[in-house]
Parts: structure tokens; sequence; C-alpha cells
């Protein structure tokens, strides 16, 4: 491991750990941080899914309380009681994480393969232009949430993990997409916020273990650097996610996915005259 690896695995790290919580692609920018760098895009892609798996700790860490409330209310669930009470939480998580896999898994499959074939600018262009679609979804549905608190629904279970399994495609914002739906849906901010990060977990965890099966072990990364990188974002993760929970009641951030889609495709466009 030579210290360049060790300083990309740090600030990649870093990116993940801020990034995750905000509702812009920590997927897609990491990518594009990785690509950057000098990393293929087929592993750069691999690689972002595969490093959530930090902030998946930290997500699973401050969420600890509605985890525990969960697996406590687990042995009484009944189908006929399914989205009742505790047992709401229980079956939202499970039927999400369920959905998210049916419609992520087959799109996984096309955007590795899809990224194989693209050079690093068209890459970084596509990143981009799916970015500034997240932006244009957020920004709608701040205009139309009716902030009604209340526990998920059957409806909201197959709906939130339908788009987080869209949430595979680089570019597209896990947590903006999810948030989103959410809104529409008429929940308020921090509760929407709350049950996309909730989903988030299982989500993570099996796009990690799908990306190290499909790469036959670390995609394009030395185990010291991978740990390293982990560690990094696990711990910023849960440094940043409380303040950045904050920040997202008051800052718009569509305006942050326009921004950063519009760089991104002339960034891309820029790399794809210059290679």
């Amino acid at each position: 491991m030579t210290d360049t690896d060790l300083l990309i695995a740090v600030l990649a790290g870093i990116v993940q750990g801020v990034v995750e919580w905000l509702p812009v692609s920590s997927q897609g920018n990491l990518a594009l941080f990785l690509t950057f760098v000098g990393t293929e895009p087929e592993a750069a892609l691999q690689l972002a899914l595969f490093l959530q798996v930090g902030t998946t700790l930290s997500a699973a860490t401050y969420y600890r309380g509605e985890i525990l409330t969960a697996l406590r209310a687990t042995p009484g669930w009944r189908p006929a009681g399914a989205y009742d009470g505790d047992n709401a939480l229980v079956s939202y998580v499970v039927l999400a994480s369920a959905v998210t896999g049916l419609v992520g898994i087959p799109l996984y499959v096309f955007a590795v393969d899809l990224a194989s074939q693209l050079t690093g600018g068209v890459f970084i262009a596509g990143i981009g232009v799916l970015l500034v679609a997240t932006g244009v979804l957020t920004y709608a549905s701040e205009s139309v949430s009716m902030g009604v608190n209340r526990d998920p629904t059957l409806v909201d279970s197959v709906l939130v993990g339908a788009v987080q399994g869209f949430a595979i495609l680089p570019g597209i914002s896990r947590s903006g997409v999810t948030t989103s739906a959410l809104l529409f849906r008429s929940y308020d901010p921090p509760a929407a916020f709350r049950l996309s990060f909730l989903i988030s977990i299982p989500a993570s965890v099996g796009a990690a273990v799908l990306t190290l099966l499909d790469a036959g072990g670390l995609p394009g990364i030395a185990p010291g650097p991978a740990t390293a990188a982990l560690g990094v974002s696990a711990v910023v993760g849960y440094v940043t996610i409380d303040a950045l929970m904050r920040i997202v009641e008051r800052v718009p951030f569509w305006a942050v996915c326009f921004g950063l889609g519009g760089l991104a495709i002339v960034g891309g466009g820029v790399v794809s005259l210059v290679v």
C-alpha cells in the first residue's frame, strides 16, 4: 500500500461519510472522485457501492433505538397486523428492502456493463445528467409535501423500495429519491429522512455483497486502503449525520443537485475532449 493509495482511500472515505446524508448521490459523487483520480469507470462504480458499508455502520449506530424497537416487535409480528403499531416499521423495512432487490439487482448488472463500455468523460457526464434529474425531483417534492407525520403503509413500502432500487445507478441520490417519495406521500421532512435512512442499512449491505460477488473480491482496491476508507467513512458519517440532518431542514438541496450535476456534465465533456 503506497502513500498515494492511502490518501485516496482516506479522501474517498471522507466524501462518502459526508455526502451519504445529503439528497445528492453519494455513489455518483464518489464515483466521480474515483474516476478523476484514475480509477476505471466499472471499478469506480463497484467501489462506490462497496464503500457505503462504512456509512451503513454510522446509520445503524445513529438509529439504534429504532432498530431495537423493530427487533423487539419482530417476534409478535403477524400478517393481520403487519402495519399496526411497531409492526409497521418492521413490515416497512423488510418489504421495502425486498422490492429494492427486485428492482436494483437487474439495474446493477445493466449499470456495470454500461460503465465498462464508457470512457471516463462520458461516464462523468452521465452521472451529471442523473444528478440534475435528482435535483428536479427533490425540488418538486418540496413544493407538494403536506407535512403529515404517520406510520408507513404497504403503499409506502413498495413505492420507496422501488425508487431506492433505481438509486443503484450512479448519479441518482438514494436519500434524495426515497426522501422525495416520502415527501410526496405527505410525510414531514424529519420523518421522511428517518424512514429513508433506515431502509438504507439493508440496501447498502446487499449492494456491498452483490459487488463483492460480481467483482470476485474487493473491487479495484487492496485490503489496507479498503479498511482505511471504510473506517474513515464510518467515523465521518457518524460525526456529521446529526449536523447534516439539521442542515437538511433549512437548505434547498435541489439547488446543490443542479450545481453538482451541471459541473459534472461540463467536466465530463472536458475530459472526453482531452482524452
